[in-house]
């Protein structure tokens, strides 16, 4: 394996730790969202944990195909992670910006990755990092969106 590979491996894998805790902080958020936005946030916190279950199949998925092994416990996530766990008595407007905190440590982590995956020449992983962050930035758009109205 070069050296670029597992330069490569080690980013997805503390990808792979920032989208398990996402995941939880995501599920935390669906199963404890009150208020008068209850019925819309939690459908959008489902729809983002199944997302979020999807991606973290592909990571982990990428790492395998690159001769590497996916982190896969969580105390390794704790330890590896850029995303912290959430406290579960947030208001919902508090849930949204702390979403919108992690997509921004989920966009810094995919820079890396990318760096890393150019560096290698490796094309299926910069598939996945383009289309992740395109996705994220567009939901990062609508949820500063819904957080800012009156």
């Amino acid at each position: 394996m070069s050296n670029s590979n597992i330069k490569t491996i080690e980013a997805l894998n503390i990808l792979l730790a920032d989208y398990h805790m996402h995941y939880q902080k995501l599920r935390n958020f669906h199963w404890n969202i009150t208020g008068p936005h209850f019925f819309e946030l939690h459908v959008k916190f489902e729809e983002f944990y199944e997302d979020a279950k999807l991606k973290i199949d592909e990571i982990a998925e990428r790492i395998l195909t690159l001769r590497g092994k996916p982190v896969s416990n969580f105390s390794s996530y704790l330890n590896l992670s850029n995303i912290k766990e959430a406290d579960t008595t947030l208001a919902d407007h508090e849930m949204v910006a702390t979403i919108l905190e992690d997509h921004s440590a989920l966009l810094n982590q995919l820079k890396i990755v990318t760096t890393a995956a150019e560096d290698a020449k490796d094309d299926g992983t910069l598939d996945i990092t383009g289309t992740y962050i395109g996705e994220i930035e567009k939901t990062s758009w609508m949820l500063n969106a819904w957080n800012h109205r009156s």
